[in-house]
């Protein structure tokens, strides 16, 4: 990630991908159970479905409790936005209309594998960051490109954990048939 002077009006985004050895529907599976993904993101800590659900759907939400040794413990509740079975699943953070942040994992078929993309867009609506740059505005830009480049590692981080159990169930699955 490069330096692009964005401030957090700018709504910033990230973008990481890897290509997986494994079909979409495979991929699908571990990107759909949120409930996984705090095994694979290092702030993320835990995740819960609201409204007696279990998985998602449109209009779905559940509770997310992240820790950042420089920003603390919160909890975030989000909405599924965008929901294409083995495609897209995008949620918006507090708000749907006007979140604080977007997330979205888009799923491929390429190469007898899946591109998994992971994209995430910081804004427009305030969030925890907001704080430091109202302490701290000569800094602003500066946080916010030390924050998507926190951003962007941690995606990296969970998209190769998704790759890595994707690509492990593949060969164990297909050394018993």
């Amino acid at each position: 990630m490069e330096w692009t002077g964005a401030r957090y009006a700018d709504k910033p985004t990230v973008e990481v991908h890897t290509w997986i050895a494994a079909p979409p529907a495979q991929v699908w599976t571990l990107v759909s159970d949120i409930e996984l993904m705090p095994r694979l993101s290092p702030e993320l800590e835990s995740v819960q479905w609201l409204d007696g659900r279990s998985g998602p759907a449109l209009g779905a939400r559940f509770v997310g409790r992240s820790k950042h040794e420089a920003l603390g413990e919160w909890a975030t509740t989000s909405h599924i936005v965008e929901y294409e079975p083995l495609r897209v699943l995008a949620w918006a953070v507090e708000d749907a209309q006007h979140p604080t942040a977007v997330w979205r994992f888009s799923l491929e078929s390429q190469g007898g594998g899946t591109l998994l993309r992971e994209w995430m867009q910081m804004g427009p609506a305030r969030s925890g960051l907001s704080f430091a740059i109202d302490r701290m505005p000569e800094k602003e830009q500066k946080i916010v490109f030390v924050r998507m480049r926190e951003f962007e590692s941690n995606m990296i981080a969970t998209i190769e954990g998704i790759k890595k159990l994707a690509e492990s169930t593949r060969t164990s699955g297909e050394a018993s048939h």
